[in-house]
């Protein structure tokens, strides 16, 4: 399953089956190497040393995103609510933009819809939506990567080879 994103005037709406549980998905959303790993999606890059989280309210989620080309952005959001591990709700203080991030339990996986409101015009467009539902791809590939040994031995070093 590949993630769909609805627009709706200044709201895009995107959701995403996950085979990997809601604690597994939280971290992902709250871990700065994991946010590394996938928050670029298909069109960027995000330099691991770049992604600074401060989890409570009012506190502030930064990262560096490279595009193909080399131009680097900074983007900087400030945490409105955090509820472990249902629900992150962070501003984007230049724009006001919005996001909602809902982690939910479904079956032995999750179902994760991240709603985005105050959408500025420049972000209202089918590349936008197409971008965000890439993003939330890369998690779920992150996810499978990143799944624990049927073993229960995830924690455990392994020997170089």
């Amino acid at each position: 399953m590949t993630a769909r994103a609805e627009r709706h005037g200044d709201e895009l709406i995107a959701h995403r089956r996950l085979t990997a549980g809601p604690d597994r998905v939280w971290a992902a959303f709250t871990s700065p190497a994991s946010i590394a790993a996938f928050w670029g999606g298909s069109h960027a890059t995000v330099p691991p040393g770049s992604v600074t989280v401060d989890l409570r309210p009012g506190g502030e989620f930064a990262l560096d995103t490279r595009a193909p080309d080399g131009r680097t952005r900074r983007l900087r959001f400030v945490y409105v609510s955090v509820t472990a591990p249902h629900e992150l709700v962070f501003d984007e203080p230049v724009t006001g933009l919005r996001t909602t991030v809902a982690i939910r339990p479904a079956g032995d996986g999750t179902e994760l819809t991240v709603h985005q409101r105050r959408l500025p015009p420049a972000l209202r467009t089918d590349q936008a939506a197409g971008g965000l539902a890439a993003i939330l791809d890369a998690l779920a590939a992150h996810l499978r990567d990143d799944e624990p040994s049927e073993k229960g031995d995830e924690n455990v070093p392994t020997e170089p080879a």
